[in-house]
């Protein structure tokens, strides 16, 4: 095709050339005749010198196509000797395979075969040639029976094909890019005829293993065709039958061998099973087994000895049930199952049954026992091993009640495992009515006594009344006793409600008063402020009172003792109330002492102060002392004073919840008589025993007995607390505030920004996420109410918080909960806790140390 276009270019090229020549020539010619005007003659002389110009230039194109024509003819040349050289060798390629090979275009038809594919055919008749068309090819070799099998390939196998000359070739196939066929056809007439004998060489080796395990087996086993002929047998068959093998492998019909063997070989139902005894004692189990062939499979086993044994079971059962229904007894056993197992025939006859009613009846569901509740406890008793005897009411076969004495005897095997249990039964109804007879003359006698008696009779019952009265009069103290337990738990929890409730708006109320006193500087609205914080803080003084009854009450104050210098609380003591004297108008006096005790010093220190303030209370220009006594391995802390006494008959009462003597006019009008009644129930939590002596008119002495203890070797180290009083200045420290309240949360931002803290308050976790970054945003502390909406509590809250950042914030939890496993958890959490509520400087001096 290349060529041909060079051809007709250089044509056309050689035309033009020539027609511009013959212009040239006559332009020439022309000009040398012209004579008139002679610029005439020189523009045509110009032209064409431009003519021949661009008749040089087309020429030289020209060449350089020829040229290039020329080079494209060699390199035609080399590409068809190579082509005709990949030809060749792709041809002997082929060849030199073993394989048929065939090259097929997109419609089918053969574009190249080697000679193996020719000869492959070559028997069949058919002609193979270039330009056949396969599939004809194909349909051709089915109807003329060339192909006999043809077994299609899939994903994981190729198509394998059976010629009519028993030679097998299995076909690999691939298309190529123009949509067209390759494919190889493999002789693998050997492989299969290897594979053929393998198979038959396997199956000979599993019927011959087949063979030894049917011959090896205890049982005769034979095989009957559908044609009722013996086909397999095995050696046990023969024994039994007495049948030669040659016989045997005549194939011959069942039913001429019945008048030669004793054996019944006549089919049965299908999987039927029957016993058969021969002459010489030997008892066979005969089964059928119908196949789905429809052979017949029949197994002939020796049962002699378990036939033998289960008769000698019968006959040995005849004697055993013949010995029990004639004992004048009713004997049952009853399995693990609590089913009937066996029964006499006095059992059955007692209950008027019929032999055999109550064999696999359940004990529980047996009409014979209507009420199986009774017999519940006796029957487990049995199955766990224990032989129990009891008497029980019952029906007889009459309809009348009667009286029965039952024993459980356990039934334990060699392992001593319960099997069951024996029941043995004896009516002693007769017994029982003899006993009733006798109780009767018993009672007669009794009513002879009782009537000669009578006068000793009334009067005990005059004293049965009088006992009856106090029975009454203890009943009604004890139920009197439980209102009031049931009163003091009701007020208990009622008060451990309200007090936490209060404490709410109390924190609230002294978180504003906090921010007012640092704000105002007016001494009048100062001065003001002041009474309106002395008054919260008499409120909080009741509601913590409140709490600390409650807790009492609860039982969740909890001593947490330890050795420490009784010297330095009391010298704490005497200075707080040392400052109060002049309120009260008495004197102080304390006797320091230098002693280690044993106890808690926080709660030791709620007994003493209740002691000192009941002292002040009731001292009227008097004088108390505090001081300590030696008392063997203990030491009595003692609290003095010359006021107005308490009567004796007085001295039981105080310890009573609400309960108030006579107060002094100057102080302490507003207290709820629950001081002594707090000192009663912190001694029991300590164990500390409390002491009053007291004479009306004259003064009192309470006194608490704490034992002695050895203080440890390692010193307390105060760094703690001077680093955190080394710096008070929370100025631009950012906080994070959480509670329900937004009262209380207005208050807190009062507070801390007095303090000059950047607070961002919210009342929950989301509007906390609203309001900041929480993952990434700088905070110093983060402050959290324990208590916050939808039952859900600051310490998950904070936990949620510190989970979300790199490093946990120092965290403080304000709550109104006092329990100890509140405060256990957030000890494991590294949360503080302060308990509403909450002291400015407290809250402060715990900011700082959270800070540090």
């Amino acid at each position: 095709m290349c060529d041909q276009t060079l051809t007709q270019e250089i044509e056309r090229l050689k035309l033009k050339n020539s027609k511009l020549e013959k212009i040239n020539r006559v332009l020439m010619e022309r000009v040398e005749e012209g004579g008139g005007n002679l610029n005439e003659p020189y523009a045509a002389f110009e032209h064409s010198i431009h003519l021949a110009e661009q008749v040089k230039e087309k020429t030289q194109i020209l060449n350089e196509t020829l040229a290039q024509l020329e080079r494209s003819n060699r390199a035609l040349k080399k590409a068809n000797e190579q082509a005709n050289i990949f030809k060749q060798r792709f041809i002997d390629a082929i060849e030199s395979i073993s394989d048929a090979f065939v090259l097929l275009d997109s419609d089918g038809r053969i574009i190249l075969q080697n000679s193996n594919f020719v000869n492959y055919w070559k028997k069949s008749g058919l002609r193979i040639e270039e330009g056949a068309n396969l599939k004809d090819f194909k349909a051709l070799a089915k109807t003329r029976g060339i192909i006999s099998q043809a077994y299609p390939g899939d994903a994981h196998h190729n198509p394998v094909y059976k010629l009519s000359d028993n030679r097998w070739f299995q076909l690999s196939e691939r298309r190529t890019r123009e949509g067209g066929w390759v494919m190889l056809y493999t002789d693998i007439t050997a492989l299969k005829a290897a594979e053929s004998e393998r198979y038959e060489e396997a199956m000979a080796n599993k019927s011959k293993l087949l063979q030894n395990l049917v011959d090896n087996l205890s049982q005769g086993v034979v095989l009957i065709s559908s044609h009722n002929q013996i086909e397999v047998w095995n050696k046990r068959f023969i024994e039994m039958s007495k049948l030669s093998p040659n016989m045997l492998r005549s194939m011959p019909y069942f039913s001429n061998l019945q008048n030669s063997t004793e054996l019944d070989l006549e089919p049965k139902f299908e999987n039927d099973s029957y016993v058969q005894t021969l002459t010489n004692g030997t008892v066979l189990e005969i089964r059928d087994h119908r196949l789905k062939n429809g052979k017949l499979v029949k197994t002939f086993t020796d049962i002699t000895t378990s036939h033998r044994y289960a008769e000698t079971l019968k006959k040995n059962e005849r004697w055993l049930r013949l010995i029990t229904d004639n004992v004048p007894a009713m004997i049952a056993y009853v399995g693990a199952d609590l089913k009937f197992q066996f029964t006499n025939q006095v059992y059955v006859d007692w209950y008027g049954l019929a032999k055999g009613d109550l064999y696999g009846l359940n004990l529980e569901k047996s009409s014979i026992h209507e009420d199986f509740t009774q017999l519940q406890p006796y029957v487990d008793r049995a199955l766990q091993g224990e032989s129990v005897s009891f008497e029980i009411e019952s029906i007889n076969r009459s309809g009348q009640p009667a009286h029965l004495l039952k024993s459980y005897v356990p039934n334990r095997d060699s392992n001593d495992a319960v099997l069951g249990f024996f029941v043995l039964v004896r009516d002693i109804t007769a017994r029982r009515n003899n006993a009733l007879a006798l109780q009767k003359a018993h009672d007669l006698l009794e009513i002879r006594v009782k009537e000669r008696t009578s006068q000793l009779q009334e009067l005990n019952d005059r004293l049965i009344d009088e006992v009856e009265e106090r029975r009454q009069a203890q009943f009604n103290l004890v139920a009197a006793k439980s209102e009031a337990e049931l009163a003091n738990i009701s007020k208990t929890k009622f008060l451990a409600a309200v007090s936490h409730d209060l404490l709410q708006p109390l924190n609230a109320a002294q978180l504003f008063t906090s921010s007012l006193t640092e704000q105002l500087s007016d001494r009048e609205a100062t001065s003001l402020l002041g009474s309106i914080t002395n008054s919260l803080d008499d409120l909080e003084n009741l509601i913590c009172t409140l709490v600390d009854i409650s807790k009492l009450d609860a039982g969740v104050v909890k001593a947490d003792k330890s050795a420490f210098n009784l010297g330095e609380l009391l010298n704490n003591l005497a200075n707080e109330y040392q400052h109060i004297t002049d309120q009260f108008g008495v004197t102080l006096h304390h006797i320091s002492c230098d002693v280690i005790v044993h106890s808690d010093s926080v709660l030791l220190a709620r007994i003493l102060r209740n002691f000192l303030s009941n002292a002040f209370r009731y001292t009227d220009n008097g004088k108390v002392l505090l001081g300590c006594r030696r008392q063997g391995d203990s030491i009595s802390i003692q609290v003095w004073d010359n006021g107005a006494g308490i009567a004796k008959d007085q001295l039981d009462e105080i310890f009573k919840e609400f309960k108030r003597l006579k107060s002094s006019p100057k102080a302490f009008s507003n207290g709820l008589g629950l001081g002594l009644a707090i000192v009663d129930k912190v001694a029991k939590v300590l164990e500390h025993p409390i002491q009053v002596n007291s004479t009306e008119g004259k003064g009192s002495m309470f006194s608490v007995t704490v034992p002695l203890g050895k203080m440890s070797q390692t010193p307390v180290s105060n760094d703690i607390t001077n680093r955190i009083l080394a710096n008070t200045d929370l100025a631009g420290r950012k906080i994070w505030f959480i509670d329900n309240e937004t009262s209380i949360c207005e208050a807190m931002s009062r507070l801390l920004g007095g303090w000059q803290c950047d607070v961002v308050t919210a009342i929950s976790l989301e509007e906390l996420r609203r309001k900041t970054d929480i993952f990434d945003e700088h905070v110093d502390i983060l402050i959290t109410d324990y208590h916050l909406n939808d039952d859900i509590n600051g310490l998950d809250v904070a936990n949620e918080i510190n989970k979300m950042r790199n490093k946990p914030l120092p965290t403080l939890m304000i709550t109104a909960n006092y329990s100890e496993e509140l405060k256990n958890q957030a000890k494991i959490n590294n949360i503080l806790v302060l308990n509403k509520p909450v002291k400015p400087m407290k809250l402060k001096t715990t900011m700082l140390y959270l800070l540090k």
